[in-house]
């Protein structure tokens, strides 16, 4: 079976779509790049991800910090042309989501080599600054490979 041809002008040039079409679904919006290891993102938990008992699904929560930990991978490889792939990530649910929170995830580098990076996320109600709530924790493993 063939590779899926790709789907955006961007892609079939060989290029990067800025911003991805996961983040416009999810609505996430990166708000600061404190450094090159480090990002914040935010976004407003819609409805349309809330599970049939009114609550925001864990898929949504853990689309969210996969999306923060990729992108600050590629602050991390500083100006290096790569592609990122998530390997492996585990995802901590620690409370509920209602639709309408706004959530802030905030994703570092733990360490990192050339070729594989470790990532964390907190995504938290609001400003954590201002007395947010953490309801999620992610961790991740990304590979990174030269893009022509």
């Amino acid at each position: 079976m063939s590779d899926p041809e790709p789907t955006t002008a961007a892609a079939r040039r060989g290029g990067l779509q800025v911003p991805p079409n996961c983040d416009l679904t999810l609505g996430l919006v990166c708000v600061d790049k404190p450094e090159p290891d480090r990002t914040v993102w935010r976004t407003r938990a819609h409805e349309r991800f809330a599970n049939p008992a009114g609550v925001i699904q864990g898929g949504f929560l853990a689309a969210c910090c996969d999306s923060a930990m990729g992108a600050t991978v590629v602050t991390y490889a500083a100006g290096r042309r790569v592609r990122v792939a998530n390997t492996q990530m585990s995802v901590s649910f620690l409370r509920p989501v209602l639709p309408g929170t706004l959530l802030t995830c905030e994703a570092t580098v733990v360490s990192g080599g050339s070729r594989v990076v470790f990532t964390a996320a907190r995504v938290t109600t609001g400003d954590e600054l201002a007395g947010g709530t953490l309801v999620a924790r992610a961790s991740s493993t990304y590979l990174l490979t030269e893009r022509g």
